[in-house]
């Protein structure tokens, strides 16, 4: 990670945008939505490595699939 300077990851999380921003402490979440961005009422545990995030977020959120989103995808 760059000093001074947190990284984000967004997830399109059935239809709604989640960042993740990586710190030095763990994983910090938000929702992301028309300009605006808030912290998420969730928690990823520290041990959820980056490669594992879409699939922690998939099992924590997977009765909002629906037919028409019922992926979560990395965005970018």
């Amino acid at each position: 990670m760059t000093a001074g300077r947190a990284r984000e990851i967004r997830f399109n999380v059935f239809g709604r945008v989640v960042a993740i921003t990586a710190t030095a402490t763990g994983w910090q979440p938000f929702h992301v939505g028309d300009g605006t961005r808030r912290p998420a009422s969730f928690v990823i545990p520290d041990f959820v490595t980056e490669d594992e995030l879409a699939q922690y977020l998939f099992d924590l959120f997977h009765e909002s699939a629906s037919p028409s989103n019922g992926e979560v995808t990395r965005l970018g």
